[in-house]
C-alpha cells in the first residue's frame, strides 16, 4: 500500500496498488491536486487516522533525529499512518524521509532525489559555538539561540 503525501497529488502520482492518506493532506491541496484527492477518495482511497500511541512514537523518532521542529502535524500523522499501515510513504520531503528511515518505513520519491543517508542532527549555539545532541530553547551555557547543524 502507498501512503500519499500532498506532493503525490501535486505531481500526479499514479499506481495500480492500493493507496491511503490522511484527512489533513486534503487541506494542503488546491485546484487540480485537490480534485485528484477527491476523485481518489471517491474511487476507494483509504483515508486513515493514525492511532495516538503510534503518533507519539513517530514524534519521539523525529525528536531523536532532530527533525521534530521542521515537521508539521500533517507530516507526523503521515509518518504514523505509513508506519501503522506498513505502507510505502510517497513524499519528496527530506525531513519526512529522514524520520521514515529511522522507523524503517519505506519511501518512494517523486520529483526530487531521495535522501542518501539518515542524519541525527546536532544543535549548535550561535553565541559560544557549543554543540548539543538535543534541542534546547536557548544555550544553557550562554543563553544564545541554537541552530540545527549537519552532524557531518
Amino acid at each position: 500500500m502507498y501512503v500519499l503525501d500532498a506532493s503525490a497529488f501535486i505531481e500526479e502520482f499514479d499506481t495500480e496498488e492500493p493507496v491511503a492518506t490522511i484527512p489533513a493532506v486534503r487541506e494542503e491541496l488546491v485546484d487540480g491536486a485537490g480534485y485528484r484527492y477527491d476523485a481518489m477518495e471517491g474511487a476507494g482511497m483509504h483515508v486513515h487516522i493514525p492511532d495516538a500511541d503510534v503518533l507519539d512514537r513517530v514524534k519521539r523518532a523525529a525528536e531523536s533525529t532532530g527533525d521534530l521542529d521542521t515537521l508539521s502535524e500533517t507530516d507526523l500523522r503521515l509518518l504514523a499512518a505509513a508506519f501503522e499501515l506498513d505502507g510505502t510513504l510517497v513524499t519528496d520531503d527530506y525531513a519526512i524521509q529522514n524520520v521514515a528511515e529511522s522507523l524503517d518505513v519505506a519511501i518512494e520519491v517523486i520529483a526530487q532525489e531521495g535522501i542518501t543517508e539518515q542524519r541525527d542532527w546536532l544543535w549548535q549555539c550561535q553565541g559560544c559555538g557549543k554543540e548539543f545532541d538535543e534541542k534546547h530553547d536557548r544555550c544553557p551555557i550562554c543563553g544564545a539561540d541554537l541552530a540545527r547543524k549537519n552532524p557531518n
